[in-house]
């Protein structure tokens, strides 16, 4: 099987589509979201329409977490960017939109590829992967072989050997793409990075896939229409900052 592998899109729309372009060659059966399909961005309802399209299996992101407790009265008014974002984009969405985002489980254990979907780590939605010693601690806590996970927007890889874990954890990063091949008796942890909001440096979308046959994970970065998402930011009246960090992938 191979699982098309999408994370942190944060209801920007154009870099979905252009994700789902530069996919469509590469042939898989499964998509999986990996959280945080809202927050930030100017279009939620169009990517939440398009996971619904794709019966994508997906995962609870903190973003998407947050804005249920909005919706729901959980949660008091806050003004940083991410609250502002995310009561914008309350205000937007039909029940129907709300409703599929609380199906949505806090983690899955899949048994078909033998791995773990969550949003932070393989044993928290919202803790960061973003360093050895998190990765760690991750596998310490963790006794899976194979989680895919997102959070940081930055795709990568850490990798440990089936054994108490010790000294040896590496990490590879993907910041222009690239391939892993998963070592025999390895665990790794598994970052696609962002679709619509890269963190590292590059703006262009980041996607993955992972082929179960060959256990090889593939990283794509994918140039998409950065203006047409900072206009709809700045005319729905989003912070300002939201738009211009797409440009520098920050």
């Amino acid at each position: 099987m191979r699982l098309l592998l999408l994370s942190d899109t944060h209801a920007n729309h154009a870099a979905l589509e252009a994700v789902l372009r530069d996919a469509a060659a590469r042939r898989f059966e499964r998509v999986v979201h990996l959280g945080d399909a809202v927050g930030y961005g100017p279009h939620p309802a169009e990517v939440l329409q398009t996971l619904r399209d794709l019966k994508a299996v997906c995962v609870m992101g903190n973003h998407d977490q947050m804005l249920l407790d909005y919706a729901d009265g959980r949660r008091a008014a806050r003004e940083s960017v991410v609250s502002v974002a995310l009561r914008w984009q309350q205000g937007r969405l039909a029940e129907r939109d709300l409703n599929m985002i609380r199906t949505w489980r806090d983690g899955i254990d899949d048994p078909e590829v033998g791995a773990r979907y969550r949003h932070g780590s393989p044993v928290s939605r919202d803790e960061y992967i973003d360093s050895v010693t998190a990765a760690r601690e991750a596998f310490a806590g963790w006794g899976g072989r194979l989680a895919f996970v997102g959070h940081t927007h930055i795709p990568g890889v850490y990798a440990t050997l089936n054994a108490p874990v010790g000294e040896w954890i590496k990490f590879q990063g993907f910041p222009e793409g690239g391939g892993y091949l998963v070592p025999p008796g390895a665990r790794v942890i598994l970052n696609p990075g962002s679709v619509g909001q890269p963190r590292d440096g590059n703006p262009r979308a980041s996607y993955g896939v992972f082929d179960t046959e060959r256990a090889s994970f593939e990283v794509f970065r994918v140039p998409y229409d950065v203006a047409r998402t900072q206009e709809a930011a700045l005319e729905a009246g989003l912070p300002q900052v939201l738009a211009a960090r797409l440009a520098i992938g920050k």
